[in-house]
């Protein structure tokens, strides 16, 4: 840091500014300590449920109403575990291409907008806990105030961090700046309120369109730029208490269908810890490593199973990439093209169960997930086969000198090893389809089933690291609350639009387009590769699957023929240079330069596209099997 940032907050002492982030680091490892206990308490008491219920025939009662309670304490600690690790989700692709100088200012301004935001939201929080306190659960009959004041709690807590990393990151000068613009802005907001609500629905596009699209453009956390849009919406305009956007939130991460989000995130940790990738990958390569492209084959083969376990498509590339790469790149094959393969992976498999996208669905548009589940399978294999298309059309002129076929007795072994790997998935959708069990309690049997797996390797192998585990924990945790405030947000956000009277509005227009329903599904298709590319999946499903899917229903369009064309949009917007998030982790696991992949993306990313239409043309292949 330059010497201008040692006296950023002067007269503030260097031994003071040691001491307090000493002291702000106990905090955190004991805030990561709680989120990661939370985590594996939930999973245990998921795991117990469904035993009692299923195979006891003794149902707790308690067990969801406990689960729910503790939910919303993991989801708060792990938005500050993220807020911390600076892991929320946001949009980097302008902010990295500015001078170091302008970059420093933004990082500033975002974190000043996140504590202003915690601050305006800590007391209407206090007052929403103490006036649950009056409700009382009827199971375990404890005030619902506890489980609410881990709002208040949080946001307290955010406010401390954010306070830390201005203290160890930003100038004195930079803190002011920020200062001062953000009082600017909300005094002219205040200031013109009346003018703003003369407009009608018209101020809608200042708050959710400039002022959201400044802060997701500055790199502010998608989180908090949905947050502070609609405290200033609400506040200034709509004049309606504060309050509102803590109950919204409070409702937004307290449908019991999100606590699999960080269960099915654990169990991806757990995927990587156990080496079930690499188990799957080994069978599969010996299989078909002989095959011209045969490892292009491969890759999407696992990742196509991979997806069905982990729910998270980060993990997925994670734990198959690494894996795969070495032994691509020793038969020749070009690490840019590689990378670009990986990222259209990711895109396609966003509609394989039990992906954390039609949980979502599920649980923000009211569509079965078990239904979604079954119609995920089928436009996800379409989807596969289109780019095993491309992958064989580039592989005609791939040399196999020195590549033999793996003798029956290795394709054997391999595959005695891989058949855990390969019942997981179908345990997992077997549970959901067939009523055993939830989403939510599927990712905890899931859990339970990876960790036995793994002890069992251990003892038959020695092969596996254990000593990573706690991090991963951590690392789940910290996606699980980044995601999870993004949805309180946009809930927040979904009912200002609906309270507007927008979404009656935007259903009476996109019902009245021309073509019908497929002039709907074509633009939706467009909407939604925008808005996966700005606010990725779930962000964009929460926000704007409640407006939509009633114009779609109007228009005799199948729920869950719409999920997955929109879904399969939003995966192409994620996957899409140049902002798609996912299309830079992708080239981040693969370890290569992003400018030099995005030439060789295209190619995938059309054909997707082109299948995706295809898919909306079709709508059986989305709901055959329904």
């Amino acid at each position: 840091m330059s010497s201008g940032a040692e006296v950023m907050l002067a007269p503030t002492t260097y031994s003071f500014k040691h001491s307090f982030l000493a002291f702000k680091k106990a905090v955190m490892n004991t805030v990561e300590a709680l989120a990661v206990a939370l985590l594996l308490i939930e999973s245990l008491i998921l795991f117990v449920s469904v035993v009692f219920r299923y195979f006891l025939h003794s149902p707790l009662v308690w067990s969801d109403e406990l689960a729910q309670s503790l939910f919303i304490w993991l989801c708060m600690l792990g938005a500050v575990v993220a807020l911390n690790r600076s892991e929320h989700m946001r949009l980097t692709a302008v902010v990295s291409r500015l001078s170091p100088f302008h970059r420093e200012w933004l990082e500033t301004f975002g974190l000043m907008v996140v504590l202003v935001f915690a601050c305006l939201l800590l007391e209407p929080g206090l007052t929403h806990a103490s006036e649950q306190m009056a409700v009382t659960s009827p199971a375990l009959n404890v005030p619902d105030g506890f489980r609410a004041s881990a709002i208040p709690v949080g946001f307290g807590l955010v406010i401390f961090v954010a306070l830390a990393q201005l203290i160890e990151r930003s100038t004195l000068r930079s803190v002011f700046v920020s200062a001062v613009v953000i009082g600017a802005i909300w005094y002219v907001i205040d200031y013109f309120a009346y003018d703003l609500y003369d407009l009608g629905n018209w101020n809608l596009v200042l708050f959710f369109v400039v002022m959201l699209g400044a802060a997701v453009i500055c790199g502010i956390p998608i989180a908090f730029a949905f947050g502070i849009s609609t405290l200033a919406y609400v506040v200034h305009v709509a004049e309606v208490p504060s309050m509102i956007i803590v109950s919204r939130i409070d409702e937004g991460v307290s449908h019991m269908v999100l606590l699999s989000v960080p269960l099915f995130i654990f169990l991806g940790a757990l995927l990587q810890l156990s080496g079930m990738a690499k188990v799957l990958i080994d069978f599969m390569s010996s299989l078909l490593g002989h095959v011209r492209g045969g490892l292009n084959y491969v890759l999407l083969g696992a990742m196509f199973l991979v997806s069905g376990i982990s729910g998270s498509k980060v993990a997925d590339m994670a734990a198959v990439a690494p894996a795969l790469f070495p032994e691509m790149k020793k038969r020749g094959a070009d690490e840019h093209e590689l990378a670009a393969l990986l990222s259209a992976t990711g895109a396609m498999t966003e509609t394989i169960p039990p992906s954390l996208v039609l949980i979502t669905v599920g649980a923000v548009c009211g569509v079965s997930i078990s239904a979604l589940f079954i119609g995920g399978l089928l436009p996800a294999f379409v989807c596969t086969v289109a780019i095993a298309s491309v992958c064989a059309y580039k592989a005609r002129k791939v040399s196999l000198k020195g590549v033999s076929k793996a003798p029956m007795r290795q394709v054997m072994r391999t595959l005695l090893y891989a058949l855990p790997v390969i019942f997981l998935p179908v345990l997992i959708r077997f549970c959901v389809v067939n009523g055993i069990a939830t989403a939510t309690e599927v990712a905890a049997i899931g859990i339970v089933y990876v960790i036995a797996y793994a002890l069992i390797m251990q003892q038959l192998t020695r092969s596996l690291d254990f000593s990573n585990t706690y991090k991963l924990l951590v690392e789940a945790c910290s996606l699980s609350g980044a995601i999870l405030l993004i949805i309180g947000a946009a809930t927040a956000m979904a009912w200002a639009l609906t309270q507007s009277g927008f979404s009656s509005y935007l259903v009476e227009h996109l019902t009245s387009m021309p073509g019908g329903a497929v002039g709907f599904l074509l633009v939706s298709i467009l909407v939604f590769i925008l808005l996966g590319s700005m606010l990725e999946g779930i962000p964009a499903i929460v926000l704007f699957g409640p407006l939509v899917f009633p114009a779609a229903q109007s228009l005799g369009i199948h729920d869950v023929h719409y999920a997955m064309v929109i879904i399969l949009s939003m995966g192409i917007g994620l996957f899409a240079p140049p902002l798609g998030i996912g299309f830079y982790a992708a080239s981040a696991i693969s370890k290569v330069n992003a400018d030099h992949v995005m030439p060789k993306s295209w190619t995938y990313l059309a054909v997707l596209l082109v299948t995706t239409i295809f898919i909306a043309l079709v709508p059986w292949i989305s709901i055959a099997f329904l």
